[in-house]
């Protein structure tokens, strides 16, 4: 299957190199000569799809796990308490994975802007992989007790330290190899691999759901797909390793001006622009688990069949392989700023005819809701976000600067969203208004951050945003 996924990729970029999505070039950004995807060396275009396959596997271990948490770890590993406290505690766990990722990415970020993007991105599918399959082995509570628990959210927190440092990484390979005219479009292909991630959990989630008892799929079933994670990370490992290292950070290391505590930089030169961008990730960031994880829970409180809300995470999700990569063309062909603004306002428009349509019951109507909630006001803003966040930062401080924006944000925003809406549920009789109003409220947030926001389009990513100069004549190039 994935050997199929790289196939198709390559033909897809091809396709667009031919002049697929060229019309879309703006008149004020022209394709130079040899910028185009067919101007770029095949190592080039590879690192492309090695940043769309490995994020595709890092979000397939990630998103597998909500599934879970929405419908069985519950009963396998906190049985003791009510159903409704067993869906809290595992959606807390669920929290946890979100937890670690600011440390992840601050770590990996640190490294990253030291020693390059292609190490970090190694390593983190790595102790993602690991963290995973270690999931598929662990025993119950009824096995061992409140071992169970703790050891699912040790490993829980194994994960969120892999994706913390995955996204900041994979963005940069992509973003950094991209001609300055189709950033935009170039950066969703890592974006890509957060619906190609899901459809592929929630598939082989079905599958194997479909294939088995009720009975024996809680006694053994689940652990399944934990378990052919182990040989999804040798498929990417073999594809990460042999991409380039981005040329931008080449530029650094070859002019010797990497900072000693990329960290420390960001913080100092970009305050603002991180507050910024901590504001523009909070809504797309609790609108997708809340409306692809949480709608599961609320589903089945309506006695929604788990098939029906499945099918629709998969149809948005195959939409999404469209939508995010034409939403981030959009960017280049005319403003990240406004292409993200746009996202903002639907998504707040839209929170309450989402419930509505999803709690008519109708399998229709909820797979409008998710087309619209998702794939057109979620997509709006996660499509053009990966250019967006990059641009915003100078390259030497350019990892640490993206992964605080991504996974502090992901702390207080998407870790915490299922847990606060199960919350506000509960809160309102099952009633979801309080539901609709929180996503509407984060969203109006966003909204604000995105009208305060520089339009990024067209930034020269050697030019240091903070200093406006290159990074050849730096003011830290003499001290490093």
């Amino acid at each position: 299957m994935l050997g199929v996924a790289v196939r198709l990729i390559l033909r897809l970029l091809h396709f667009f190199g031919e002049g697929g999505l060229r019309v879309m070039s703006s008149p004020e950004l022209p394709v130079p000569k040899g910028e185009g995807v067919t101007g770029l060396s095949r190592s080039a275009r590879t690192v492309i799809a090695a940043s769309f396959i490995g994020t595709t596997i890092e979000w397939y271990d990630f998103f597998l796990y909500g599934t879970a948490s929405a419908l069985v770890f519950n009963k396998l590993f906190f049985p003791s308490i009510s159903p409704a406290n067993g869906v809290l505690a595992a959606f807390a766990t669920f929290a946890v994975g979100y937890a670690a990722r600011p440390i992840g990415g601050l770590v990996f970020g640190h490294f990253g802007d030291r020693v390059g993007r292609k190490r970090m991105l190694v390593l983190s599918l790595l102790i993602m992989g690991v963290g995973t399959m270690v999931i598929g082995l662990l025993p119950t509570y009824d096995a061992i007790g409140v071992w169970a628990p703790i050891l699912l959210v040790t490993m829980r927190f194994l994960q969120g330290i892999g994706i913390g440092g995955e996204w900041g990484g994979a963005v940069l390979l992509a973003v950094e190899h991209a001609p300055m005219s189709r950033r935009g479009f170039f950066g969703s292909w890592p974006q890509m691999g957060v619906p190609a991630g899901l459809l592929l959990s929630t598939v082989v989630y079905r599958l194997v759901q479909g294939a088995t008892s009720e009975a024996s799929f809680l006694s053994w079933g689940w652990r399944i797909p934990f378990l052919l994670s182990a040989l999804l990370v040798v498929v990417g490992l073999g594809v990460r390793l042999k991409v380039l290292e981005s040329p931008v950070f080449q530029q650094v290391k070859e002019t010797d001006t990497a900072v000693r505590a990329p960290l420390v930089e960001a913080l100092r030169e970009y305050p603002g622009r991180i507050v910024i961008g901590v504001g523009l990730r909070a809504a797309e960031n609790v609108i997708f688990p809340v409306y692809t994880v949480f709608i599961l829970t609320y589903g089945k409180r309506l006695g929604i069949p788990e098939g029906t809300l499945l099918t629709g995470v998969i149809i948005s999700s195959v939409i999404g392989l469209v939508s995010i990569p034409f939403w981030a063309a959009l960017s280049d062909r005319y403003s990240r700023r406004q292409v993200y603004l746009a996202g903002a306002l639907l998504s707040a428009l839209l929170a309450f005819p989402f419930f509505a349509l999803v709690s008519t019951g109708s399998a229709l109507l909820i797979w409008l809701a998710m087309l619209l909630g998702v794939n057109v006001g979620h997509n709006l803003m996660y499509g053009p976000q990966a250019a967006f966040f990059a641009e915003l930062f100078g390259t030497r401080v350019r990892y640490s600067g993206v992964s605080i924006v991504y996974q502090v944000t992901g702390v207080f925003a998407g870790g915490l969203a299922p847990l606060i809406a199960t919350v506000l549920l509960e809160a309102s009789g099952g009633g979801y208004r309080l539901v609709a109003a929180y996503v509407t409220g984060v969203s109006l947030l966003t909204c604000v951050a995105a009208y305060l926001a520089p339009d990024t389009r067209g930034q020269d990513l050697t030019v240091d945003p903070s200093t406006r100069s290159t990074m050849s004549t730096s003011p830290h190039s003499a001290a490093t």
